[in-house]
């Protein structure tokens, strides 16, 4: 067992009490409680349907800590309601990237990112299980209302951690540590090119819908 799924049941455990806590949003609904763990078959029954592998620190946090309950925001989603997206292409203004369900009709191909954190609205608190942020937590917009932020945490093990010792200190959920590097934003991997044609049609009725 990993050192740091102990420390991390023992500060879930401890976390409720401290006099200087946090209350951020979402931090009553879940209590601090953690749902049953999730067993290996149970997993490898869900990357068998997905095609993937999950990262190995997310993988042990379900098998030795949880599989749903306390977490940032609102919490950890049990894993049958984890969806795969995938990265919107870069607009050519610049603006954020948002993201698609990879089974949307308009959803482009690239890297996938599981959706693990329950946030509200399009927000997503995503983990990435293909390309150069496998392993990675990140935020972004479903609809790119904001810059996707990559977390600076090396795993999920990690950057949970860090949001415990958060919740502990007081901080808010803004505080998790999370970075956004210049690079992200325009960097090549993510959605294969399109048609620039049909691209420039399908961000024209974003922007109209948007408008409505």
């Amino acid at each position: 067992m990993d050192s740091r799924t102990v420390r991390i049941r023992s500060k879930l455990a401890r976390v409720p009490y401290q006099p200087q806590r946090s209350h951020s949003m979402g931090a009553e609904r879940h209590g601090f409680r953690v749902g049953p763990r999730v067993g290996s078959a149970r997993v490898d029954d869900f990357e068998r349907e997905h095609r993937l592998v999950l990262p190995p620190a997310y993988r042990q946090f379900l098998a030795e800590v949880g599989g749903s309950g306390a977490g940032p925001f609102y919490g950890l989603l049990p894993l049958e309601e984890c969806r795969l997206y995938t990265m919107d292409r870069q607009p050519p203004d610049g603006s954020p990237r948002g993201f698609h369900h990879e089974d949307h009709p308009d959803a482009l191909r690239g890297d996938r990112f599981l959706h693990v954190i329950e946030t509200g609205c399009s927000d997503l608190c995503l983990i990435g299980v293909t390309g150069p942020l496998t392993g990675r937590v990140l935020t972004g917009n479903a609809e790119g209302f904001r810059q996707a932020n990559v977390s600076s945490a090396r795993d999920f093990l990690s950057w949970y951690e860090r949001w415990l010792d958060h919740m502990r200190d007081g901080k808010d959920n803004r505080a998790l540590g999370l970075t956004s590097p210049a690079t992200v934003a325009t960097a090549p991997w993510g959605p294969r090119a399109a048609d620039e044609a049909e691209f420039r049609r399908r961000l024209r009725l974003q922007r109209l819908q948007r408008l409505r």
